[in-house]
């Protein structure tokens, strides 16, 4: 009998701006083969390095809003200001070929996709400490007062939403979480709602003896 399940395991890593996301996806998809991090679309503009179509596709607002009318997005989301969202079609496409895509998303975001895809897998990336997490932020040099002061208040609404998530990963060694991020991973694909196709097959043939 053959395993029927191949198609790829959807992940949404969430976690407070300056948990150092970024940082494990990079490790995670350097570290391992079979992932594919998806790209998401945004409506600010770009940061000192990032690239078009690999750290973000960069849409005028207007673009946003007319991707979100098409439905072409899996999710959209509006924080601090800006749209993001995630684009359907590379993340199918990811998915079909067997590739565990990964997505890097808000809360707000995650739950929309958790509510059309209930066998998503969501993980919550945290720093050790609220001191620790300030520090990351002022650390980056990218933001004004202003606008850390503004994530560390959203990071006390996003922490209301930790418990609806499937997993907590404490990003304090980068190493370290980028494996803990691969295991959770790799044991998603053995869980019954992954294997629901090979249980019914494999009652079939039980009865079928």
């Amino acid at each position: 009998m053959q395993n029927i399940e191949n198609r790829g395991i959807l992940t949404v890593v969430s976690g407070f701006a300056g948990s150092g996301k970024g940082t494990l996806m990079k490790k995670l998809l350097s570290s391992y083969d079979n992932y594919a991090l998806s790209v998401s679309a945004t409506s600010r503009q770009p940061r000192p390095g990032e690239e078009e179509g690999v750290s973000y596709f960069f849409k005028t607002r207007d673009e946003f809003e007319e991707m979100i009318k098409n439905d072409e997005l899996l999710e959209h989301a509006e924080y601090v200001g800006n749209y993001y969202g995630t684009p359907k079609s590379f993340v199918n496409s990811m998915l079909e070929k067997g590739k565990d895509v990964v997505l890097e998303i808000e809360i707000q975001g995650a739950m929309q996709i958790k509510k059309r895809y209930p066998d998503t897998l969501l993980i919550f990336v945290t720093p050790p400490s609220v001191k620790e997490l300030r520090r990351r932020l002022e650390g980056r040099g990218t933001e004004t007062p202003e606008v850390i002061e503004k994530r560390m208040k959203r990071a006390a609404g996003e922490a209301e939403g930790m418990e609806d998530y499937d997993y907590i990963v404490i990003n304090d060694d980068p190493d370290i979480c980028t494996k803990q991020l691969h295991e959770i991973i790799r044991a998603a694909h053995y869980t019954p709602a992954h294997k629901a196709g090979f249980i019914e097959e494999l009652k079939k043939e039980l009865k079928e003896q």
